[in-house]
């Protein structure tokens, strides 16, 4: 049996009491800076599945997302995470909110691939006081994975993923992986394939329903995976 525990913070005394600071040569990264630096945080807890209803190529891609939540909540300009790539939100409708997409971001995910009627994993950003259901995510993707297998085990399914070699080196057995957006925890590791067990509940509250192999899927590391590898090579 898997128990699933959730914490809700004071993310305010949290930071103010964490004490941990990260030395690596000559430079100095603290908790505090990274997250009072990044103003949109999330948790890899998929709140909603939203369809890409309009794409428009003028410039920057511009695509409309459907959703579910309450636009009325949503303010211009707030960050909304989809498919794991934290964007801005820059026009609203009654059931619906547009977002542009740079060739940047393009560039370095999967949403170059997107199509009218793809379903896409949403989570909105954290707010304080919300809980932290899965890991801290950034919303920054670091690079894109490939579905190498896909194989059903019971109601479970198990997929494996090739990870660029790059970052193969971050990702560790029960460490933490977001995938398109979702918090997952790694299983196995060789090389650089990782793979991941998704449970019925996940596969029904996300994409991960319909994977497939050959899939590309947008990778971002663990942060504290990422500072511990800077801690190494600082030796």
């Amino acid at each position: 049996m898997t128990t699933q525990i959730r914490l809700k913070y004071d993310w305010g005394r949290a930071f103010a009491q964490w004490p941990w600071v990260l030395r690596a040569g000559a430079g100095t990264f603290s908790w505090w800076d990274e997250f009072q630096g990044a103003l949109g945080m999330f948790t890899g807890i998929i709140t909603d599945i939203g369809k890409v209803v309009a794409l428009e190529h003028a410039g920057d891609l511009r695509a409309r997302i459907q959703t579910a939540y309450d636009t009325d909540g949503i303010d211009m300009g707030a960050s909304i995470a989809s498919d794991g790539v934290c964007l801005t939100v820059v026009a609203l409708g009654d059931n619906w909110y547009d977002v542009d997409i740079s060739a940047e971001t393009l560039s370095k995910t999967n949403l170059g691939a997107w199509t009218q009627g793809k379903r896409v994993n949403l989570e909105r950003a954290l707010r304080v006081g919300d809980e932290l259901g899965g890991h801290i995510v950034s919303g920054h993707v670091d690079g894109v994975a490939e579905v190498i297998s896909v194989v059903d085990e019971g109601d479970s399914t198990r997929v494996q993923l090739r990870a660029p070699e790059a970052l193969s080196r971050f990702i560790a057995p029960k460490g933490s992986v977001a995938l398109n957006g979702t918090s997952l925890t790694v299983n196995e590791v060789q090389g650089d394939v990782f793979g991941i067990n998704f449970i019925p509940h996940t596969k029904d509250m996300t994409t991960w329903g319909d994977v497939a192999v050959g899939d590309a899927v947008n990778l971002e590391i663990d942060t504290l995976a990422r500072y511990v590898a800077r801690l190494a090579e600082a030796g």
